[in-house]
């Protein structure tokens, strides 16, 4: 299920900071308590390959998204203590050593199953233990969500495990998503800060197309 255009989940989750402080983090409360838009991000495990390079690419750029009026938010299926030893592992030995954003640890996985972003590729009933048996190895997608100031989500996307994101992207749909907030214009394909947007009508892109 997309929830584009719907309120984000309603639901708590554990959270570590770099601290080592443990506390419950609401991501659709976080958006409208501080009127600040949220950048939610998952990966599946700490300690390993591609993840270290995407929270660090995500933290060089804290400055671009503070000046965007926009909260950034790490998460995975890990534990709070795995974070925080992640946390303390330095960059060379592929910890995330620096990383000042929070990371939730959504090791119920409560709310990574209701945005339906668990590596499950089937769930077997075993006769002989009557359990319900998973395949997959239950983790998440790299799945990542930009949720406004009323906690509605503009933008989801879901890369697979080998693919890093481009942190670039989530800044210009910001920027993008913040100029229709602001001017009421809609932006054409491969828009960025500081060209043409275009009104949401036949001569608005009558008028775009002919002068581009």
């Amino acid at each position: 299920m997309s929830y584009v255009g719907k309120k984000f989940p309603n639901l708590s989750v554990d959270a570590m900071n770099e601290m080592g402080d443990t506390f419950k983090v609401n991501i659709l409360e976080e958006a409208i308590k501080n009127k600040k838009k949220v950048l939610l991000f998952w990966y599946p495990k700490d300690f390993t390959f591609v993840c270290p390079t995407e929270l660090h690419a995500f933290q060089a750029a804290i400055g671009d998204f503070d000046k965007r009026n926009t909260i950034v938010v790490g998460a995975s299926c890990d534990t709070p203590e795995v974070h925080f030893a992640w946390l303390n592992t330095s960059k060379d030995d592929g910890g995330i050593e620096g990383v000042t954003y929070n990371l939730l640890a959504d090791s119920n996985r409560n709310l990574s199953r209701v945005l339906d972003i668990l590596d499950i590729s089937a769930i077997n009933y075993d006769e002989e233990t009557g359990l319900d048996m998973v395949e997959g190895d239950n983790v998440t997608y790299r799945a990542t969500y930009l949720i406004d100031e009323e906690g509605t989500v503009f933008h989801e996307s879901i890369n697979h495990m080998p693919l890093g994101r481009n942190v670039n992207e989530y800044i210009r749909l910001i920027d993008a998503y913040t100029h229709v907030q602001e001017k009421g214009e809609v932006c054409p394909a491969n828009w960025e800060e500081g060209k043409d947007a275009m009104s949401a009508n036949r001569d608005g892109v009558a008028s775009y197309l002919s002068s581009h």
